[in-house]
């Protein structure tokens, strides 16, 4: 089969499609036949070597990407909420990963079946992402309906997402974005919208129950700005977990007896029926910006690392865009 694969680490240069054996289930686990995959920040971050955080789980070669949807061509012996034939969509293991291929294998439990609605490159638009936006908003936020919400960063993939499921869930959302993306971000479904570059949200905002910091930016100064406009016992959550908190920002959530947590990402299937769910029924749109071949993986990657992009990156991974499992 066909696999996208690294031997070493660095630049898009260093992405190679190569021939590799099919892999085949364990006891817990599916083989999925991929026929599109996300591309995600993670995914030429690992290739350039990782982060601090990843570093110590990478080992060459190996096959990238952590986003797939397809359809079951086999199921483990202890398998029983698949079967062979079902269109499904999930988050492959890390590192394993392996959804830049024609076929992966994961366990079971990281995948759900795929939305009637969309086809499978619109569906692998959603897992990585999608989870990242599930846990931090409801596991470590606990956000609930009539609470609000900011969400940093709310035109990116995580951001687009957050703001939708937020929304969907009876909360009052304020997306943070450049004046460019505004009218996107309020498209998605924010009450309200800031130009994180014009406008000083530490002024306009207060007693905010949860901020996601789902930007790319490294900034402990920015941060506590965000631990500004908290409630007392508010929660700051951030996808960031390379870049800890400073003691300031841990002595400012102190004084407003806030909670601050760096979280990782978790990939389970029944969280991915929920946000199926919700696109079924009109509430979450799948933002796609851009659909790739295969053979063009790295400049996705290039187009990835400009962190310019409104939505989600694609890589077909078959020639022809399905829209259900027997076209």
């Amino acid at each position: 089969m066909k696999a996208v694969r690294i031997h070493e680490f660095g630049g898009p240069e260093v992405l190679k499609i190569e021939e590799v054996d099919r892999p085949a289930p364990a006891a817990d686990q599916i083989l999925v036949k991929v026929y599109a995959s996300g591309v995600n920040p993670t995914d030429w971050v690992i290739r350039e070597g990782g982060n601090d955080v990843l570093r110590p789980f990478l080992k060459l070669p190996m096959t990238l990407g952590w986003d797939a949807a397809g359809v079951v061509e086999e199921v483990g012996s202890d398998v029983t909420g698949f079967k062979r034939g079902d269109a499904v969509y999930g988050e492959p293991e890390f590192p394993a990963g392996g959804s830049y291929a024609e076929f992966l294998v994961s366990r079971a439990s990281q995948f759900a079946h795929k939305p009637a609605t969309i086809d499978f490159t619109t569906a692998a638009a959603v897992p990585l992402a999608g989870l990242t936006a599930w846990t931090g908003i409801f596991k470590c936020g606990k956000l609930q309906a009539g609470q609000r919400i900011l969400v940093q960063g709310a035109s990116g993939g995580v951001g687009s997402f957050a703001v939708q499921f937020a929304k969907a869930k009876g909360a009052y959302v304020i997306g943070m974005a450049s004046n460019a993306n505004l009218d996107y971000v309020r498209q998605l479904g924010a009450n309200e919208v800031i130009d994180y570059r014009t406008q000083q949200f530490e002024e306009l905002l207060q007693d905010i129950d949860v901020v996601l910091e789902a930007s790319p930016l490294r900034d402990n100064r920015e941060r506590l700005k965000a631990v500004q406009v908290l409630r007392q016992g508010g929660i700051f959550v951030t996808a960031n977990v390379d870049h800890p908190f400073d003691e300031e920002v841990k002595e400012a959530l102190a004084a407003k007896h806030a909670t601050g947590e760096a979280y990782s990402n978790e990939a389970r299937g029944e969280w991915l029926e929920e946000i199926a769910e919700l696109i079924d029924s009109g509430k979450v749109k799948v933002p796609v910006a851009r659909v790739f071949p295969l053979e063009e993986v790295a400049e996705a990657h290039r187009e990835s690392e400009s962190w310019h992009v409104r939505g989600k990156l694609v890589l077909q991974v078959v020639d022809k865009v399905f829209a259900h499992a027997d076209d």
